[in-house]
C-alpha cells in the first residue's frame, strides 16, 4: 500500500516531530485562520495526535477587521471540529492601541491564544509558519535595521509556542493541504500593499529571485538559524545585565551599563524602551543607538524620543523612560 503524497508526507513528519517532545497530557491546539498553511497544519495534527496519543483542538481567532469575519471563524471553527479536533474555540477579539494595524492585530491575536493556553493547560500552540514567512520576517529586520535578534527570525519554539512548518516552504504547505481535500480562505490583508508583510511577500522577495536566481527564501531562513544560536547566548547575557542595571532605582545604572560590551549593552537599552511601552516593530537600531550616546557619550543632552509616545532620558546616572 503506498503512503501519502510527499507533501502531505512533509506536514504530517513535521507535526510528528513537534508533537513528540511534548509532556504526557499536554494538549496540541492549531491556531488557524483558515488559510492554506495553517489549515494543512490543522490536517496534519488530526491526522497524527490521535496516534501519539496527544490531546488536540483548534483555535480560530475573529479579529473584527473585515465584513463576515464572525461567520467566518465560525465556518473555520466547523471545519476544525470536522476534522476531529477538540475543543475548539473561535474567539472575538478588538484590535487597536498603539503600532500599526499589523502590530495591533498581533497583539490581539497573541492575547487571545494565551488567553485559551491559561484555561486548557498544560498546553501548546502550533503556528503555521513556514520557510517563506521565515524569509519575509528576516527582511522585515534588515529593512528596519533591528539588530541579529530580528535576523534570527522566528525560533522553532518561544515558550507555548510551536512552529513544525519552518523548515517547508509555502508552496509545499499548500500542496499538502489541497491533497488533504481542504478548502482555504485567502485573506485579502495578505495582498494589500498597505502591509509591509505584504509588499515584502509580492514585491521583495520576487525581485531578488528575479535579481539573484531561486534560493533566495531558503538562503534567507537558513541565515536566520545560523544566527539565532549566537542570538539566544547574547540574550542570556544581557538578561544578566540587566537584572544588574535594574537594581538601585528606577530605569538603568549608567555604571553598570558603561562596563559591558555594546553588544550587551543595547540590548539591555532595547529591552527597557519595549517594556516602556516601544512596539517592537517600530524600535529600529538608530532609536537604540541615540539611547546608548546617553550612556557612551553623555553631553547633557536632552531626552530621546520614541516611538509610542515614550521617551528615554539620562536622570541622576540613570537611564529612564517614560511619556
Amino acid at each position: 500500500m503506498s503512503g501519502p503524497p510527499p507533501a502531505v508526507a512533509a506536514v504530517r513528519s513535521a507535526v510528528r516531530r513537534a508533537l513528540s517532545g511534548l509532556p504526557e497530557g499536554t494538549t496540541a491546539l492549531v491556531a488557524c485562520s483558515g488559510g492554506a498553511d495553517s489549515l494543512a497544519l490543522a490536517g496534519a495534527l488530526a491526522f497524527e495526535a490521535p496516534r501519539l496519543g496527544v490531546p488536540a483542538g483548534g483555535v480560530t481567532v475573529d479579529h473584527g477587521l473585515q465584513e463576515g469575519s464572525d461567520e467566518r471563524a465560525g465556518t473555520v471553527a466547523k471545519v476544525l471540529g470536522g476534522l476531529g479536533l477538540d475543543p475548539v474555540r473561535a474567539v472575538a477579539v478588538r484590535v487597536g492601541g498603539r503600532g500599526g494595524p499589523e502590530a495591533a492585530a498581533r497583539r490581539a491575536r497573541y492575547d487571545a491564544l494565551d488567553a485559551v493556553v491559561a484555561e486548557l493547560r498544560p498546553a501548546v500552540v502550533l503556528l503555521g509558519h513556514t520557510l517563506d514567512d521565515q524569509a519575509e520576517t528576516v527582511l522585515l529586520g534588515l529593512a528596519r535595521g533591528s539588530g541579529a535578534r530580528s535576523l534570527a527570525g522566528m525560533a522553532p519554539r518561544t515558550g507555548a509556542y510551536l512552529r513544525p512548518l519552518l523548515d517547508l516552504d509555502r508552496a509545499t504547505v499548500r500542496e499538502a493541504c489541497s491533497l488533504m481535500g481542504l478548502s482555504p480562505w485567502e485573506d485579502p490583508h495578505n495582498h494589500d500593499p498597505r502591509f509591509a508583510r505584504s509588499r515584502v511577500r509580492h514585491e521583495a522577495l520576487p525581485a531578488l529571485e528575479a535579481a539573484l536566481g531561486p534560493g533566495i527564501a531558503a538562503a534567507l531562513a537558513r541565515t536566520a538559524t545560523l544566527l539565532r544560536a549566537d542570538a539566544d547566548t547574547l540574550d542570556a547575557l544581557a538578561a544578566d545585565l540587566h537584572g544588574r542595571a535594574r537594581e538601585g532605582g528606577p530605569g538603568l545604572a549608567v555604571g553598570v551599563l558603561e562596563g559591558a560590551g555594546p553588544a550587551l549593552r543595547t540590548r539591555v537599552l532595547r529591552r527597557a524602551a519595549l517594556e516602556s511601552g516601544c512596539p517592537a516593530s517600530a524600535l529600529n537600531a538608530r532609536h537604540v543607538r541615540e539611547l546608548d550616546r546617553l550612556v557612551t557619550a553623555w553631553r547633557g543632552q536632552a531626552h530621546i524620543d520614541l516611538p509610542g509616545g515614550v521617551r528615554g532620558r539620562r536622570d541622576a546616572g540613570r537611564i529612564v523612560f517614560g511619556g
